[in-house]
């Protein structure tokens, strides 16, 4: 039995993953990863959904959302403590959600990354300006999906203000530099099993600069450079993910990483390429179930 941790499965991802499943002829079982209990004893971990002891799981893949992020992260470590193969494991997620801990794996690994300043004193916002390069910059919440919490500032008072009220909230920020000749475009490459098996160009709709398909954003399908190619897989290696949508910046000095998703959405990928996504992320959840388990099995 194939697994996908899921809040709601009319999601796009999640019913062609569904899919995907049926057409290789095995069982989907999609769990909403909130109605997931997790029981610890002596006797060993174990799971209850909708009343139900959870057996038989011989794969799962989790897609878990950002503002589920720590119950997610539990339900997923639970199912590997219980010996079911996880897509991506729950170390590897956690490092792909916080960003600042991402850019330091891919700095530390040689990867080129804007100029970014993590901090949660906004009391000097020169100084931190100083490190980026200058207005216009570029503000994001250290946790954040499809966009959501991240803000672009043009002026000093208009930064002073975003940063005055992350602070307040008691919210640590990451300021970064808006690399100018990638601005309101950039790619995004889906590396499944260690191969990039599709890549689209992001342009942003007009009056706004990120590029991502959830903010108004439209995709073409691009061939990737060499480069580009060794830069997704890389930054996909170092974090420890099977399956991620690598988001990455067109400079004259190379690939510059932006981002590396665990969980990434790939609607706005297969409409633009007509590549079978889903099909490759099941095909290689199958691979890692192993011979004794799924792959030797099909389900009535």
């Amino acid at each position: 039995m194939v697994a996908i941790l899921s809040r709601k499965r009319s999601l796009y991802s999640t019913r062609r993953l569904v899919e995907a499943i049926r057409a290789r002829g095995h069982r989907p079982l999609v769990l909403d990863t909130l109605r997931c209990n997790l029981v610890l004893t002596s006797a060993g971990p174990r799971m209850v959904f909708r009343g139900v002891d959870l057996r038989g799981l011989d794969v799962v893949i989790p897609r878990i959302g950002a503002s589920i992020t720590g119950y997610g992260l539990a339900v997923v470590e639970q199912l590997e403590m219980m010996g079911v193969p996880a897509l991506n494991g729950a170390q590897a997620i956690a490092r792909s959600r916080d960003k600042l801990r991402c850019l330091q794996l891919l700095t530390r690994s040689g990867l080129r990354i804007p100029r970014t300043v993590m901090a949660r004193d906004a009391s000097n916002v020169t100084r931190l300006l100083d490190e980026v390069g200058g207005l216009p910059a570029v503000v994001k919440l250290l946790r954040g999906t499809q966009g959501v919490g991240v803000m672009l500032a043009s002026t000093i008072p208009e930064l002073q203000g975003i940063l005055d009220t992350l602070q307040g909230l008691g919210q640590e920020f990451v300021l970064q530099e808006l690399v100018a000749e990638s601005r309101g475009r950039d790619i995004r490459a889906l590396v499944v099993g260690g191969r990039v098996v599709g890549a689209m160009r992001r342009r942003a709709k007009r009056g706004e600069f990120r590029s991502n398909v959830h903010r108004g954003g439209r995709g073409r399908p691009v061939e990737l450079e060499p480069a580009y190619v060794e830069a997704a897989l890389r930054a996909t290696a170092v974090v420890g993910l099977e399956v991620a949508g690598v988001d990455l910046l067109e400079t004259g000095e190379g690939p510059t990483l932006l981002e590396v998703n665990s969980s990434p959405g790939f609607e706005g990928l297969e409409r633009a390429t007509g590549l079978d996504a889903a099909g490759a992320i099941i095909d290689r959840a199958l691979a890692l179930s192993g011979p004794g388990n799924v792959a030797t099995r099909r389900a009535l």
